[in-house]
């Protein structure tokens, strides 16, 4: 999966009230950590592409959160980088999938045979997923009880007292 980072940001609510209080790296650092979340229940590789072309010098591949971040480089914009990254990526074995809302992307994006999920798609399914793993962690923890121990305490005191009673009564004399 391919993100366009500072698409997300600006269609997100939460994401966008944090970029409106100019607080863009509390947005950039949320949307990371969301991903990074979101990848884990995929298991699938994340890449997260921030535009940078009207900052001087600063194009940069790192990994962050399990992400794959890329800052483009000067003069190139996230969908130059992300229409030539989806080209490349893109093959018979392989399906990527752009996450963007932006129109005029996803017209490239699917003649290179990839997917596309607009942004708001992309938080519900982030949401739905998190609410089906805590849904099924719930379940497994309740089975895990169950598991651990089928009896309350006073039943296992009650059974104690039985086998010990019935203990007694194979003794002689009693």
């Amino acid at each position: 999966m391919i993100v366009d980072a500072y698409n997300m940001i600006g269609n997100w609510p939460d994401l966008n009230r944090l970029k409106q209080a100019n607080r863009m790296e509390d947005a950039r650092d949320q949307l990371l950590a969301t991903l990074s979340e979101y990848r884990k229940y995929l298991k699938t590789t994340i890449i997260v592409v921030f535009d940078a072309m009207y900052v001087p010098g600063i194009s940069q591949k790192y990994d962050h959160y399990g992400l794959q971040v890329v800052w483009t480089g000067q003069d190139e914009t996230a969908d130059e980088y992300i229409e030539s990254l989806t080209k490349e990526k893109q093959t018979r074995f392989t399906q990527v999938t752009v996450a963007t809302s932006d129109q005029a992307e996803q017209w490239t994006i699917f003649s290179e045979g990839a997917l596309r999920i607009p942004a708001g798609e992309l938080l519900t399914d982030i949401n739905r997923t998190r609410k089906e793993v805590h849904t099924q962690a719930v379940k497994y923890a309740d089975l895990g009880q169950v598991r651990r121990s089928p009896w309350s305490q006073g039943q296992l005191l009650k059974l104690e007292k039985l086998r010990d009673h019935l203990g007694d009564d194979d003794q002689p004399g009693k």
